[in-house]
């Protein structure tokens, strides 16, 4: 009965306002794609028969019905002839009905992608992820937007929309420049016009971004389509890049598509009771069931999250057309895609190709907590022998994760400590290129890293070494620079606390943008991480450099980044005592090299003398 009332007020939407929405809301001239399935939305739009365009170089191929009464689809070809411009589109349904007339437009392409935008990110980026809505609000009157589900903003509140939006964001770009972030990943930005929901027991509000009800629209609690247009011109003015958070599997229940779908097939059926088991291993096992495949990629998340068929053509061409126009649109430079396993193998392949086709620069790279390297790298392009092949640039490193929180944390044994990073690192074999992963410490749905290591700065500082200095994209969780702390606690909301000193209302002696509002050692961690990423930025061993590494023994680990024109030295000890590393073992790499400068605290050491102290680890650029 609730779904019924829901879908008569959303066609009732209709006829108050639009009186048809566009799946692509616009398109664009000039891609070499031809191709357009433009799905028309409106209260018995179905009854029409026939269409026609009169537009230069625009071609109808097709009218198909679906099999809901409000859908049409209009199969267009472009052809590189057309201009931009606003096109007619006439719909006749016979003697019966009167023909309408319909104005879809058509616009430029961006003469910027490629040069200034839509560049792609690269090992020499440094990615920092916010939550938009917990960092800073600095446009308090689109707290609460009226006409949306969700009506409540209360800070006091963990489970509630706190008001962070694109403007605090903007307002807080020079402090994001100091800190030495190169790209902005944002959580998704679509639209969530979604009531309260009950997870872990507990009535959570969409704050998070990752329940879809348009995929067109821009949430406007954050700023809306404008504003987020806004923030990527800003960001991009400034020589930095913008990653846009997707998700594919699924939306939320409340989105149009779940309400009233074209058709039944726009949704995997198993209506939440059949949830996924979360095994990767049924993609690359030999003795794998399809009855397991099929429960992986048709499972839903949790009820509220409708699964979407994408072995559906019309479902996978909606997703990959939007995906294009929001590339287009808003100038991103990369795509960081949400639950990458749960997807259609070959969706997730032609959903890549339809991108770099377009826009030849940018990065996809794919969101997968898996339990082993082998099952990280079979989600990218890899040395495997296995029956499909993925070709996504690269994938979340939650393995290189995990290893590094272990060898910073764990007494060493045979297969305990820092061997897991070692271990983990020469299981780089099985990838193509391993640079091309994004390698971090915690997220979003994680326990925050600092809490994790016990609040101890040696080995948060040991972490943040390997992090800035590895292989890969590192990614820093907002606030991580200052020491924000939590456990996950019967919810995720603990590990996504408001940035102290984003709100107007927060205790300035406590605003942790400011100098001014840090402890001691919040700003000798800020300071400690911004010298290290703007030492980053001009490195080419660590920007492209390989990388060779040493088995640990005596508890310490070290590696070398290195180049023709530059070498580094990463060196931890995490034992009990001082140690004198024996340069003989290392003299593969050190032969040529007397010193060493600390590349953060610019101390010039001599290394027939240096020592590193017991839980201790320094970068360290050699030189002759």
């Amino acid at each position: 009965m609730r779904t019924f009332f829901l879908t008569t007020l959303i066609l009732l939407s209709f006829t108050i306002g639009r009186s048809q929405d566009f799946y692509p809301s616009h398109w664009f001239t000039g891609f070499k794609n031809p191709e357009l399935n433009l799905l028309i939305r409106g209260v018995g739009l179905g009854k029409y028969t026939s269409a026609a365009i009169e537009y230069p170089g625009v071609k109808l191929v097709k009218l198909r019905k679906s099999e809901s009464a409000n859908y049409l689809y209009l199969d267009l070809r472009i052809d590189p002839t057309a201009k931009p411009g606003t096109m007619k589109i006439v719909l006749k349904g016979g003697a019966d009905f009167d023909a309408r007339t319909l104005t879809y437009q058509l616009k430029s392409r961006s003469s910027e992608n490629g040069k200034s935008r839509v560049l792609g990110v690269r090992a020499e980026d440094f990615l920092y992820l916010i939550m938009t809505d917990r960092f800073a609000n600095g446009d308090p009157s689109n707290d609460v937007i009226p006409g949306y589900l969700d009506q409540k903003c209360d800070r006091s509140d963990k489970f509630s929309r706190h008001g962070g939006d694109f403007k605090g964001i903007e307002d807080r770009m020079d402090y994001l420049s100091q800190l030495g972030v190169t790209t902005l990943w944002l959580t998704p930005v679509n639209e969530n016009d979604m009531p309260r929901m009950t997870e872990w027991g507990n009535s959570v509000a969409g704050y998070h971004g990752y329940w879809f009800t348009d995929h067109y629209q821009v949430d406007k609690r954050y700023g809306g389509n404008e504003g987020y247009r806004n923030l990527s011109d800003k960001v991009h003015a400034r020589g930095m890049k913008v990653i846009q958070d997707a998700v594919y599997n699924h939306i939320g229940n409340h989105h149009w598509i779940a309400l009233d779908p074209p058709s039944s097939d726009w949704l995997n059926s198993s209506q939440g009771k059949n949830p996924p088991h979360h095994r990767e291993e049924v993609f690359f096992d030999p003795y794998a069931s399809e009855q397991d495949k099929r429960q992986m990629l048709d499972g839903w998340f949790v009820p509220h999250l409708p699964d979407l068929n994408q072995r559906n053509t019309d479902v996978a061409r909606y997703l990959i057309q939007y995906h294009v126009w929001a590339t287009e649109e808003f100038g991103v430079d990369g795509w960081r895609v949400d639950t990458y396993k749960y997807n259609e193998e070959k969706f997730l392949n032609d959903m890549n190709n339809a991108l770099t086709r377009e826009f030849p620069k940018l990065s996809v790279f794919g969101e997968s907590w898996v339990t082993s390297p082998v099952a990280n790298a079979y989600f990218t392009r890899n040395n495997l022998k296995t029956p499909f092949a993925h070709n996504a640039e690269g994938m979340l490193d939650f393995q290189t994760c995990f290893a590094m929180i272990a060898s910073a944390k764990e007494e060493n044994g045979w297969s305990n400590g820092l061997i897991k990073l070692y271990f983990s690192l020469a299981q780089d074999a099985l990838y193509q290129d391993p640079m091309k992963n994004c390698i971090f410490l915690d997220n979003h749905d994680m326990d925050r890293i600092f809490s994790v290591l016990g609040e101890d700065e040696s080995k948060f500082r040991m972490c943040i070494n390997w992090l800035f200095t590895l292989r890969g994209m590192p990614q820093l969780y907002y606030g991580t620079e200052v020491l924000m702390k939590n456990f996950k606690v019967n919810t995720d909301a603990t590990v996504r606390e408001d940035f102290p000193g984003g709100w107007a209302t927060d205790d300035p002696t406590k605003n942790r943008f400011l100098v001014s509002g840090r402890t001691p050692e919040q700003a000798r961690t800020f300071d400690y991480i911004s010298k290290l990423a703007q030492f980053r930025k001009n490195s080419p061993a660590i920007r492209s450099g390989k990388l060779m590494q040493y088995i640990p023994r005596d508890g310490h680990y070290l590696y070398f980044r290195y180049t023709d024109q530059q070498t580094v030295l990463v060196i931890a000890n995490t034992s009990d005592k001082s140690i004198r590393p024996d340069w003989k073992l290392y003299r593969e790499r050190v032969n040529a090299f007397t010193k060493a400068r600390d590349v953060v605290s610019g101390e010039l050491i001599v290394l027939s003398e240096m020592e590193i102290g017991a839980k201790n680890s320094r970068v360290l650029e050699l030189l002759k």
